[in-house]
């Protein structure tokens, strides 16, 4: 099957050779996306629901790139470096999930690369279109 890389704005990206999102058949991947600009600065210091905000469109934008769209996604995955920040990012993840409703998990975990992400997500995705220039096996 052919494999679609969407590239990466984090700094991290070429370290750890990692890609933003990937898609195989009708399959996307999008891996742990932080609250990063374009530019790989954080948005948010400080502002849990800011940085998830900014982590789902960046996840929004990775999606588009690979042929889908949020409405796609079927399991998102919350890191919380203060798991007491658990509703202000719930909240803006039901802003954009409160129809499309994915299975969800929220954990918190010690730490992030950067200190000042205080939220990752991740998201799996099946597109229901074919990739374009695919073969449609019907």
């Amino acid at each position: 099957m052919k494999r679609r890389l969407v590239s990466s704005t984090s700094p991290y990206a070429s370290v750890l050779g990692f890609s933003r999102a990937v898609r195989v058949g009708d399959f996307i991947a999008v891996g742990g996306t932080a609250a990063l600009d374009a530019e790989g600065n954080t948005v948010g210091p400080g502002d849990p629901a800011a940085q998830a905000r900014q982590c789902l469109e960046t996840i929004r934008k990775a999606l588009a790139e690979a042929g889908g769209t949020l409405e796609d996604v079927v399991r998102t995955r919350t890191f919380l470096t203060r798991i007491t920040d658990w509703e202000a990012v719930g909240r803006v993840r039901g802003e954009v999930f409160k129809e499309i409703r994915p299975v969800d998990t929220v954990m918190e975990v010690s730490r992030f690369i950067n200190e000042g992400w205080l939220v990752e997500i991740e998201v799996d995705a099946i597109v229901s279109a074919p990739e374009q220039g695919s073969e449609d096996p019907q």
